[in-house]
């Protein structure tokens, strides 16, 4: 399919990269030897949509995956690669943002770690409150125009922000990577109609819930993956309170299917309006044939009821790291 109003084209789904290169920052990523069988399957399943970002462990993310890629397709052109700048990457006053200086800098970072001339698609990783936008968008065009990006686009922010962006934009964003699963839904308020009106390709991030979504949760934790029990970011996007109901719909509905809650909660996300991709990530070989399984597990409406019906407003998260 379609990147949205582009003619990239995308795989269903987009594997995220995030799980490959092993750093002290997360204790469950993998290292290339484990990386590779894993991103292989998904090759093999159609996937050809991979996304990383400079930050993802120390950079390793990025030496990886340009790695892997190289390895198991026979051209470049075979295959989508997206990665991202705004952390901090580098010392000093100007090793973080989306200052021009900073941006012409990271993307020469990041394709020497990959091993590439260029990437297909080139995202804001947040919104930089530092930097004007109309610096950061021509710098992006500069980047685009110099044959290092073939697009740009965004990460979370607000609605609004993202519209002032596009105003502003030699050249425009062509996707919105958001927080978007079954238990935060706030995206369905103003980004995602925004996003359909003016034709942007939508690429939920988190579409299980950092590993929620997957073997659902108890109030004290139990049955939680790896990365639900470790990661640090998670007390700031999700609250048991709200979200146990609707996880334990999903492990009904998902029961009465046969198939894992995984499966369930990915395609209720393929279902939605607007979603081209949502980026998975993958530890096991079991979440890439779950994930390829979600292509095909088509929902029923009134699956798709019970699963919305139980879902409560959230504070908005995901905006700030």
């Amino acid at each position: 399919m379609n990147l949205d109003r582009t003619g990239l084209r995308v795989s269903r789904l987009c594997l995220g990269m995030m799980s490959f290169g092993k750093h002290e920052s997360r204790e469950w990523a993998l290292d290339e030897a484990a990386a590779e069988p894993i991103v292989k399957r998904a090759v093999e399943g159609g996937i050809i949509f991979f996304d990383t970002a400079d930050v993802y462990n120390g950079g390793q993310s990025e030496v990886v995956t340009g790695r892997v890629l190289r390895k198991l397709f026979g051209m470049r052109e075979e295959y989508v690669l997206a990665t991202k700048v705004h952390g901090r990457t580098m010392p000093g006053e100007n090793g973080r943002g989306l200052s021009r200086k900073h941006i012409l800098a990271s993307i020469d970072a990041s394709l020497k770690r990959l091993g590439l001339d260029y990437v297909d698609l080139y995202q804001i990783h947040r919104w930089d409150k530092t930097t004007p936008i109309d610096e950061t968008m021509e710098a992006l065009y500069d980047v685009v125009k110099s044959g290092k990006a073939r697009y740009i686009g965004a990460s979370s922010m607000y609605a609004w922000q993202f519209a002032k962006a596009q105003r502003v934009a030699p050249t425009r964003f062509v996707s919105m990577q958001n927080h978007y699963n079954l238990i935060y839904r706030e995206e369905e308020r103003e980004m995602i109609p925004q996003c359909i009106d003016q034709r942007v390709g939508v690429l939920p991030w988190s579409p299980l819930a950092r590993g929620l979504l997957a073997r659902g949760r108890t109030p004290s934790g139990e049955g939680q993956t790896t990365r639900a029990s470790t990661d640090p970011f998670l007390g700031s996007l999700y609250r048991p309170d709200l979200d146990l109901p609707v996880i334990d719909q999903l492990a009904e509905v998902a029961e009465e299917r046969g198939v894992p809650p995984a499966q369930v909660a990915l395609s209720w996300l393929l279902h939605k309006p607007g979603v081209t991709a949502p980026i998975v990530g993958a530890t096991k070989l079991s979440h890439v044939e779950d994930a390829l399984a979600a292509e095909t597990l088509s929902l029923s409406d009134d699956e798709i009821e019970r699963l919305e019906e139980l879902y409560v407003p959230h504070p908005v998260s995901g905006i700030e790291f």
